[in-house]
């Protein structure tokens, strides 16, 4: 069997003041094409499926449009869990309807997913937190164990937290009560959660930048070392860049977000995961990389010229600009930066040689006249730097007004 893992899509966010819904719909319409072209089986989607509680009316239809063309009109299962930016009941809403497409929409943790059945697969099993399914052309059945992002609150509504327990062990005995149940070596295993998991005693994973951090409480973090032996792969959603923090005999993995969606993501390479899998047997697993989107750049340039070269240069890309000078941008070069390149999100003047020492902060005279009050005081806010004339000449119009 083959099945596709995604996470993290994020419909209906923003990059500052640009919208990001083109680059979405053109990747949507990547993975899409791969799923077909890859002839998988079943599709995965580890949650953060919007960006927001109360996503537009595009990002909604975007998300819908996916995924029926992902589960080609019913003949290949869906299932899709929350995030910690879901609403759980904005995903859960649509399920009965979604269904009939072969579209799985988890949104609460614990879940219970009422059998149904359709014309090329059938839920021949369920309970809280588990589902197993059983594909018309195959001969053994998928086993999922699905947990969407679950809040402090959730957890203890849904797992019955107390306050003196760890995440990691309210998971740990959830999953292994299920997978002792349910999942023995006559059907494919799987895992699938919106979680901080982490490798224990590895270096903490950075969550994305911008992104909401996942902190349960005072929980310790998530670790790899709780999943039940018996699941052979896996499906992580949360951090946005690929990575494997299992074994590559039993994979845990993050399988990225669609697009770079903040600078730290800069010149990250994005992709889905198209497993391999079979009963009783290790998964194989490879990456393949999604290629729509603009790219992110980080750039750094001691002059206006160049930086206006570069930027013509290179059109398709988001930037985030720092320019290091000897004096403030004037309004002219602002204007000739900004009219050289449509994707410039940040433009960060950065002064050389803004470092004072003790003796470069004079006693300050009360007694001058405001003009070089005011020449003080931006001097003592701007690393020393002076504020040069046509500063100077706004100050006095204003003053003088």
């Amino acid at each position: 069997m083959k099945i596709l893992h995604t996470a993290d899509w994020h419909l209906g966010k923003r990059l500052d003041r640009f919208s990001r819904l083109e680059e979405q719909i053109s990747a949507m319409e990547e993975i899409i094409c791969i799923a077909d072209e890859e002839l998988v089986d079943l599709i995965l989607v580890a949650g953060d499926l919007f960006d927001n509680f109360t996503p537009g009316t595009d990002a909604v239809e975007l998300f819908y449009k996916t995924l029926k063309r992902l589960s080609k009109n019913g003949q290949r299962p869906v299932i899709a869990i929350s995030g910690n930016h879901d609403s759980p009941n904005l995903i859960n809403a649509p399920d009965p309807l979604a269904r009939e497409c072969g579209i799985i929409l988890i949104g609460h943790p614990k879940t219970e997913i009422l059998p149904f059945a359709t014309e090329h697969f059938n839920i021949i099993n369920s309970k809280a937190g588990f589902l197993e399914l059983k594909l018309t052309n195959t001969d053994f059945p998928v086993r999922i164990l699905h947990t969407p992002y679950a809040n402090e609150i959730r957890l203890k509504e849904y797992f019955g937290e107390n306050k003196e327990e760890e995440i990691n062990k309210v998971l740990s005995e959830t999953w292994k009560e299920l997978a002792d149940q349910f999942c023995d070596t006559n059907g494919i295993n799987l895992l699938t959660a919106h979680l901080y998991m982490n490798k224990r005693g590895a270096e903490i994973l950075e969550e994305p930048e911008g992104e909401k951090p996942i902190k349960i409480g005072n929980a310790d973090l998530i670790y790899s070392d709780i999943i039940p032996e018996q699941i052979q792969y896996t499906a992580l959603g949360h951090l946005h860049a690929f990575q494997n923090i299992g074994t590559q005999e039993k994979p845990v993995v993050y399988s990225s977000s669609p697009l770079c969606y903040s600078f730290s993501e800069a010149g990250q390479t994005k992709y889905v995961s198209i497993i391999e899998a079979e009963p009783d047997q290790p998964v194989s697993f490879v990456k393949k990389p999604l290629k729509s989107g603009r790219a992110l750049v980080r750039k750094t340039f001691t002059s206006v010229e160049d930086t206006v070269h570069w930027l013509t240069g290179n059109p398709n890309t988001f930037i985030e600009l720092t320019l290091e000078s000897e004096t403030f941008l004037t309004a002219d070069e602002r204007k000739m930066i900004y009219q050289s390149h449509n994707g410039i999100v940040h433009l960060i003047p950065r002064i050389k040689n803004r470092e004072l020492t003790e003796q470069e902060n004079p006693e300050i005279n009360l007694n001058q006249n405001i003009e070089f009050l005011f020449k003080d005081y931006f001097k003592s806010k701007n690393g020393g730097q002076e504020a040069n004339e046509e500063l100077m000449n706004l100050f006095n119009e204003i003053l003088n007004a």
